[in-house]
């Protein structure tokens, strides 16, 4: 972001103000738009790491009730992490000075491995923080037969 004077758009109060690029493309409603954009779904930040039991997933959801996160298998070993995030209700008197918090929509895939139970995934939700615990199936090793050598 850049500081622009007002001339270049003639809309901002301020002299100096912080210049969106994206301000006017439908799609978005800017880079700086209010929340509950279409931003949101891709915004919902995820870790996924690999132990040597299990493959496991954290997201950063503040605020969200579990009851507002859904968690699918979808087609096999598509994992769906989806949900909503609620903006809080505005009163008459309220004036907002600043809005950074996204509200809206969310939702996250990710293609499982094919080594995954997916009969056993489990979800929890502890202090905003959802893990996702999806056990991998053992692999069979394949039976090696040692063969004397005659001569």
């Amino acid at each position: 972001m850049s500081l622009i004077p007002s001339f270049f758009g003639g809309r901002r109060n301020n002299t100096f103000d912080l210049w969106d690029p994206l301000q006017d493309f439908p799609f978005t409603g800017g880079a700086l738009s209010v929340p509950g954009d279409t931003a949101s779904f891709a915004n919902t930040r995820i870790d996924w790491k690999e132990t040597p039991e299990a493959h496991v997933f954290k997201a950063d959801l503040p605020g969200v009730k579990k009851e507002e996160v859904k968690v699918e298998v979808e087609e096999g070993r598509t994992l769906q992490i989806s949900g909503d995030r609620w903006v809080e209700k505005e009163e008459k008197n309220d004036k907002w000075h600043r809005v950074e918090r996204r509200s809206g929509k969310f939702m996250r895939r990710f293609r499982l491995p094919e080594n995954v139970k997916v009969d056993e995934v489990k979800a929890a939700m502890e202090n905003g923080v959802l893990t996702v615990t999806v056990p991998k199936a053992e692999v069979n090793k394949p039976d090696v037969k040692t063969i004397d050598i005659s001569g």
